[in-house]
């Protein structure tokens, strides 16, 4: 699916586009193509850490940033951030997501308890000493005219220790306009004395944008079997491996039980992001055999067919943000699922949801809570959901128009 508006190239600087969509995961993947959108007739250059092809999964074809930088020379550029929750996301971390899965448990188990050495298996890895690598310093960008930060995230990094945060507001610091997506975010940012504004996540674009393709795309292959297994309608159901104890497990299952039985509903397990510590099928295997309703799992890890799938389901209920996002964006009713063990702080699910949804929708509960809040959130009023959708769509495009104007 092509991003409306980005073939033609202006004779304006070229625009490096840069995020973690160098690796599978469904917001990050979704964030360019966003972007790409809304900046017609530019040149636009896809960048991440590493050199990486994900068209295969309605992603891009990125190039590792250092090679595009030495590449542009002394050409100016743009260089915009595309989105995520990029500013706590460390380099150990990235270089883990980036690696295939079974040489990331392999790494994990090795370098687990020894900070040091995984710094500088990282620093090998991504070739670059920054703690956190997907905010990229001013020193990398010799030729940027302009660093921009497109609705990034941060709900931790008040709690980060203090050489991370320095080094995070030093970066932000050089850019010439930072956009957050939460207000969590932006209050650590401003009392560091970086002024942020607050806009949606690029993902509430997405219905606007590609709503009458992602229909049609409903109709067919995966999306269309599923539809046809679940002639009463289904829920999409999605949650990360961090739930993927045995009673965790069995709590799940037995939610799901009670909700399908209430509504007559499938259930459809369906896979957000393929990246390690991401979602992983034998999880959702294991639910599914402790259940009595059937239950279908959706194995297409393809852009378009998750937000299809996503669109033409009765709700979402999952660990995702972007599960929720792109739910919200097509006014579906949706839940977000919190694990039963967290560290204190608020996680980005609640931070987000607490920042752009009235109370009574933010729906951020823990797997006990399913079928409840399933019950509570189906019956919402879709004309509100649309309005909802509407107003954040505006709200960004406004947000979004200054932070434009930065690139020229």
């Amino acid at each position: 699916m092509r991003a409306a508006g980005a073939g033609g190239i202006g004779t304006r600087p070229p625009v490096v586009l840069f995020g973690a969509y160098d690796r599978h995961n469904f917001g990050d993947m979704l964030f360019p193509h966003v972007v790409a959108a809304l900046l017609p007739n530019r040149e636009l250059i896809h960048a991440g850490l590493v050199r990486r092809d994900l068209r295969r999964h309605g992603g891009h074809a990125v190039r590792a940033l250092a090679g595009v930088v030495v590449a542009l020379g002394e050409r100016p550029f743009h260089f915009v951030h595309v989105g995520g929750e990029l500013l706590t996301c460390e380099a150990w971390q990235a270089a883990v997501m980036l690696q295939p899965p079974h040489v990331a448990r392999e790494i994990v188990a090795r370098l687990h308890g020894r900070p040091e050495q995984g710094a500088a298996w990282a620093r090998q890895v991504l070739g670059v000493a920054d703690r956190a690598p997907y905010a990229v310093a001013r020193a990398r960008l010799p030729g940027a005219a302009a660093i921009v930060y497109n609705a990034v995230g941060g709900v931790d990094l008040g709690r980060q220790d203090a050489a991370l945060r320095a080094e995070v507001v030093a970066k932000l610091h050089a850019a010439a306009v930072v956009g957050v997506r939460d207000r969590q975010t932006q209050a650590a940012l401003e009392a560091a004395g970086v002024p942020a504004a607050l806009l949606p996540d690029p993902g509430v674009l997405v219905a606007e944008l590609w709503g009458t393709p992602i229909r049609r795309r409903a109709r067919q292959g995966e999306v269309a079997a599923i539809r046809r297994a679940c002639p009463q309608g289904y829920i999409a159901i999605q949650f990360s491996a961090d739930f993927g104890d045995d009673a965790t497990l069995g709590q799940i299952a037995n939610q799901l039980d009670a909700i399908a039985a209430a509504t007559g509903y499938g259930i459809v397990f369906f896979r957000a992001g393929a990246a390690p510590w991401h979602d992983d099928l034998e999880c959702y295997r294991r639910a599914a055999a402790r259940m009595r309703a059937a239950v279908q799992i959706f194995h297409s890890l393809q852009l378009w067919d998750i937000c299809a799938l996503i669109a033409a389901s009765r709700a979402y209920c999952g660990s995702s943000l972007h599960g929720r996002i792109v739910a919200t964006a097509f006014a579906q009713p949706r839940l977000s699922l919190l694990p039963t063990a967290r560290e204190s702080g608020v996680s980005k699910l609640a931070a987000y949801a607490d920042t752009w949804e009235a109370p009574d929708l933010r729906g951020v509960i823990g797997v006990d809570a399913i079928a409840a809040g399933l019950e509570q959130a189906l019956p919402t009023d879709r004309g509100r959901l649309r309005g909802m959708a509407a107003e954040l769509v505006a709200c960004y495009r406004n947000g979004f128009a200054a932070l434009r104007a930065a690139l020229g």
